[in-house]
């Protein structure tokens, strides 16, 4: 469900989906679509992704593919999700 799911391509991407976001939380996959750990995670996420809309968005970053938060994050895990909260 990968492919269902808005993608982050750069650390730019990812910095802006969290500045700008103003009321609702961001939700962030990390890790990388061909796992199946990560799949199983998107599937859920895309499950819920239209019932909380109003007050969360969920984006997908490929750690291999944009390596810029591995070690900011600490991201060890082959999949981990973080959640953003507006200031």
């Amino acid at each position: 469900m990968s492919y269902m799911l808005p993608h982050l391509h750069s650390g730019w991407a990812v910095d802006q989906a969290i500045l700008t976001e103003e009321k609702r939380v961001v939700v962030i996959r990390f890790g990388s679509d061909w796992d199946k750990s990560c799949m199983q995670t998107d599937e859920v996420l895309f499950s819920i992704a239209e019932d909380v809309k109003n007050f969360a968005v969920v984006y997908l970053v490929d750690i291999s593919e944009c390596p810029d938060f591995n070690e900011m994050y600490e991201l060890y895990d082959p999949c981990t999700v973080m959640f953003f909260f507006p200031k």
